[in-house]
């Protein structure tokens, strides 16, 4: 086996034994100098979970992008790694970390090969929980009583004229 393909090649076993043990909810997919771009579709209501994305070899990171609602973004670049199975040619530089990204449907999300590297991917994609819908309670609103209260009403008395 070749020495640089070792860490991919265990990086790759372990993602398989994690999807496993999840059920196999996650996918993992390696992208290839010479591999059409990954593509995935998020529909609305769904949400993509990427956990893990490394890289080896290249001069030029790979990145996941995004498209949403006319926007395009980059928003994960690749962790790289080396045959020694750290982030850096030497050894006393520990790992990059993977932090999760979660991306909200709708959107297309690609990942483009890096020429002279070798992507590795891990995601799943879900339906997004809808929230209980509340019940609506109703509320007594107090109504006012009209009660009707007398005018009096002025009556005239005739005052006597004098006629001259």
């Amino acid at each position: 086996m070749n020495r640089r393909a070792a860490p991919l090649w265990i990086a790759s076993v372990a993602c398989v034994l994690h999807s496993l043990a999840f059920a196999g909810a996650f996918i993992s997919d390696i992208i290839t100098p010479t591999s059409s771009p990954l593509t995935i579709s998020v529909p609305d209501k769904h949400f993509l979970r990427i956990r893990n994305f490394t890289q080896e070899g290249g001069s030029q990171r790979g990145v996941v992008t995004v498209n949403s609602n006319g926007q395009t973004s980059n928003v994960l670049a690749a962790t790289m790694i080396f045959a020694n199975g750290f982030s850096t040619p030497t050894s006393s530089i520990p790992p990059e970390i993977v932090e999760p990204v979660v991306i909200a449907g709708p959107a297309q999300v690609t990942v483009a090969p890096v020429p002279g590297a070798t992507l590795f991917i891990t995601y799943r994609k879900r339906v997004q929980p809808t929230p209980p819908t509340p019940t609506p309670t109703l509320t007594p609103i107090a109504t006012a009583t009209a009660t009707a209260t007398p005018t009096p009403t002025a009556t005239a008395t005739p005052t006597p004229t004098p006629h001259g």
